[in-house]
């Protein structure tokens, strides 16, 4: 399987250590790259033998049979729908640009139109096989997340002292005013009762280290809360180690003749 990446970022080039040179993806190779700054994209040219592009267009014309975007909203918003249209799989890890009910009905809709496939990995959560059951049966009547971070990790939060409550509202709007920060929101939205239903709390928290997040749903089914806390990725405190891993696993098990959940 020959890979695009756009965004070669902390996820991105966890991505290009773990499947170009550790070989975690049998049969996968990450052969084609898209980056905006052109002196990141030749480093990394030169380390993990792939091919960069000086735009999107171009690496969507090369043969790569899926692209992934390990950008931001921003790109996702830009490239997603491009990505589609030409007839790649696309898998999405910035998820938040799905919190728009009229842009997640569109990209469905291309996908069918152009018969390929978006993944959209878990990220630094769990739970989802549980919501995804329930909402089956309609059976899902209530879910929120608490996340709680360390200042550092949370825009205009680094000078906070004590625990900060910074929102409490909706996922939609928790992902206008956090779109680098809660992407686990609309993942569980998606899963669940959608962005508009789904609450959110978003706590600084000095005392903490890692990135936590508890989840609470509750439904014909009974209840759920799971609390996941998070090693951040070494050298970026805003982003979730988990949320790079949960892209690989996407990615291994996209051709597994055996799903689990």
């Amino acid at each position: 399987m020959k890979l695009g990446l756009i965004g070669c970022g902390n996820i991105g080039k966890f991505l290009l250590q773990a499947i170009n040179k550790d070989g975690l993806l049998p049969g996968g190779k990450i052969v084609s790259i898209y980056a905006r700054r052109e002196e990141i994209a030749t480093q990394l040219v030169e380390e993990f033998g792939t091919q960069s592009y000086s735009d999107v267009d171009s690496l969507l014309n090369s043969d790569v049979d899926l692209v992934i975007e390990a950008a931001t909203i921003e790109a996702a918003e830009e490239y997603a729908l491009k990505v589609i249209k030409s007839g790649k799989n696309l898998l999405l890890s910035s998820i938040g640009v799905m919190a728009d009910a009229a842009y997640e009905d569109n990209i469905k809709r291309l996908c069918q139109k152009n018969n390929v496939n978006i993944f959209l990995p878990s990220g630094a959560i769990g739970g989802l096989d549980v919501l995804k059951s329930a909402k089956a049966v309609n059976g899902l009547e209530s879910v929120c997340i608490t996340t709680r971070k360390p200042p550092s990790a949370l825009p205009a939060g680094s000078s906070l002292e004590e625990e900060t409550v910074l929102f409490e509202g909706s996922a939609a709007e928790a992902i206008k005013q956090f779109p680098r920060n809660i992407n686990v929101a609309i993942v569980l939205s998606l899963a669940g009762l959608g962005s508009e239903k789904t609450k959110v709390k978003i706590i600084a928290d000095p005392y903490v280290l890692k990135n936590i997040h508890l989840i609470e749903a509750s439904g014909s089914f009974g209840k759920l809360k799971l609390e996941v806390e998070n090693d951040p990725m070494p050298n970026n405190p805003k982003t979730s180690y988990l949320a790079a891993l949960s892209v690989l696993a996407t990615l291994q098990n996209k051709e597994k003749s055996v799903q689990i959940g």
